[in-house]
């Protein structure tokens, strides 16, 4: 079959690779018939993930057609249409009995690599490095799905792939992270990054009861959609962040603060995001945690911050001093998608939210490799790319 494939930073390239088969009697096969590019997949294009092997075939995002079952799995039969989340979870573990998916105990073959880093191990993602188990991805033309017969969701009939694939990672992601704000309604949050994440936190939060959104970034078509959506938008290159939510807060600060960029973060004429580069550059540090710092800063008192952004390492001068004194909470998590699949499915089919708003590209596998590219420069007005294999 033809599938993206890893080789090195800035290499990906399409080309052909075993079909996957059954290993395990909970497992499906499907038929890929959509899968996009993610923007956590730009840390392993720009190779900032450890444990990547050239010729591993990347992918998180996906969902298609079942064509192959294991003899011990009874929720799925072939020609069922579903979505795969992103982690993948036995379903009967400690913390997948208590809905926490994305720390099952049992789906990642390595986990004592990843605890020795971490100090624990977090579920298996798919398509992501062998430090997270070293599963194939979805960006190809078919998927294997261990423990199939608890993560993946059947798609009702009348809907779009386009309507629904997203429930895989990014919609799930930003709702989560609005949901991590303990929103009420009437509150006032801020969030950095208007990447696909961002832009699914941003629209969240309204769903939730925010009453005011205020979107950093800087790429003109990302602040464009979340104009669109209602928020009040900030270009961090134009305009001082801690500044400008101050006046807007009365000098108060945001009631939440959203971290939806993570480890790549990019500024302009801050002396701390310039020593994150030096520091990555020369191995002396892991992360770029600048929209970090910033975000904890512009926290109200006793406010919290939400941190949804992919981080890898250990991070560097990170004020925990601001933090402990003024008693902000922080909440962050790799998305236990299976744990909302049911209900923002219900709220996508209720037309309270139509996932499809965020794509910008939809092209054939083939041209993933130059895709990647293009989503990584945020060139040719790209935000989201959709792959149909």
């Amino acid at each position: 079959m033809k599938a993206l494939t890893w080789h090195g930073k800035g290499d990906i390239r399409c080309e052909s690779v075993p079909d996957p088969r059954i290993e395990d009697g909970r497992d499906a096969i499907i038929k890929v018939t959509s899968c996009a590019i993610c923007g956590s997949d730009v840390h392993l294009y720009d190779h900032v993930i450890p444990s990547m092997e050239k010729g591993d075939v990347l992918g998180h995002e996906t969902m298609g057609e079942v064509v192959e079952v294991g003899r011990d799995n009874h929720k799925l039969k072939v020609g069922d249409r579903v979505v795969v989340p992103f982690t993948i979870a036995c379903g009967e573990c400690f913390f997948c009995r208590k809905g926490f998916f994305s720390g099952c105990e049992r789906s990642n073959p390595n986990r004592e690599k990843a605890a020795k880093l971490w100090g624990n191990s977090p579920a298996g993602l798919f398509g992501y490095s062998h430090l997270l188990g070293g599963f194939a991805g979805g960006q190809a033309e078919y998927l294997r799905v261990p423990y199939a017969d608890v993560g993946p969701i059947k798609v009702p009939d009348g809907m779009t792939d386009e309507q629904v694939l997203f429930l895989s990672d990014i919609f799930p992601t930003g709702y989560m992270a609005a949901e991590f704000c303990d929103l009420r309604g009437g509150e006032t949050v801020a969030i950095w990054g208007c990447g696909p994440v961002g832009q699914f936190a941003i629209r969240s939060a309204f769903l939730l009861g925010a009453e005011r959104v205020i979107a950093i970034d800087t790429v003109p078509e990302r602040l464009e959609m979340a104009r669109q959506a209602g928020a009040l938008v900030l270009d961090f290159k134009q305009d001082d962040v801690y500044d400008r939510i101050m006046e807007l807060t009365a000098g108060r600060g945001a009631d939440a603060c959203i971290d939806a960029v993570g480890t790549e973060a990019s500024a302009t004429g801050s002396l701390d995001a310039v020593l994150d580069r030096v520091k990555v550059a020369t191995f002396m540090g892991t992360d770029r945690p600048h929209v970090l710092r910033q975000a904890i800063h512009c926290c109200r008192n006793f406010g919290i911050v939400s941190i949804v952004g992919v981080y890898g390492g250990l991070l560097d001068k990170i004020p925990m001093g601001s933090a402990i004194n003024r008693g902000l909470t922080f909440r962050m998590a790799q998305t236990p998608v299976q744990h909302y699949l049911p209900m923002l499915l219900e709220r996508i089919q209720k037309g309270e939210i139509d996932p499809a708003f965020v794509i910008t590209h939809t092209a054939p596998l083939e041209e993933g490799p130059g895709l990647y590219k293009t989503f990584r420069d945020k060139k040719d007005g790209c935000i989201k790319v959709v792959l149909k294999p």
